[in-house]
């Protein structure tokens, strides 16, 4: 028999995403989509003088792969920089392609196992660091 695609700890996850909040300052914004999915995530960040989240909101339209993606990203984004943000991207899609054994250094991502064999839900998941980093580069 076929382990579940969604988790306990999927669900788990994507059901503590935050819902969006007003930022008090707006340094950044974009609205990514996933062309294979439809999958949607727009992001507001507030960046320190020296590049480094200080805060995010993230408006998430996407399936339980991509909530959970998301607040994991939401969970270990302050302190980052858009190079931080880059490398974690760069390893999570290395990663859901089979190129690497770990999705790095990014705190929880090995919770996305089950979507690793599902290429349908890998630009759902990389939608989060993908919106983030257009955000931050604004």
């Amino acid at each position: 028999m076929n382990a579940p695609l969604y988790t306990t700890e999927i669900l788990r996850l994507a059901a503590s995403l935050p819902e969006p909040q007003a930022l008090d300052r707006v340094d950044g914004s974009a609205e990514e989509r996933s062309p294979t999915c439809g999958s949607t995530v727009r992001t507001e960040v507030r960046i320190d003088h020296e590049g480094r989240v200080m805060s995010l909101s993230q408006k998430v339209q996407a399936c339980a792969f991509g909530q959970a993606s998301a607040a994991l990203l939401q969970a270990g984004a302050l302190g980052r920089t858009s190079d931080d943000v880059s490398r974690a991207a760069e390893e999570l899609s290395a990663w859901l392609a089979g190129d690497r054994s770990d999705p790095g250094s990014w705190a929880g991502l090995e919770a996305l196992s089950p979507a690793r064999s599902r290429r349908s839900r890998h630009g759902a998941i990389l939608l989060p660091f993908l919106s983030l980093l257009a955000a931050m580069r604004e």
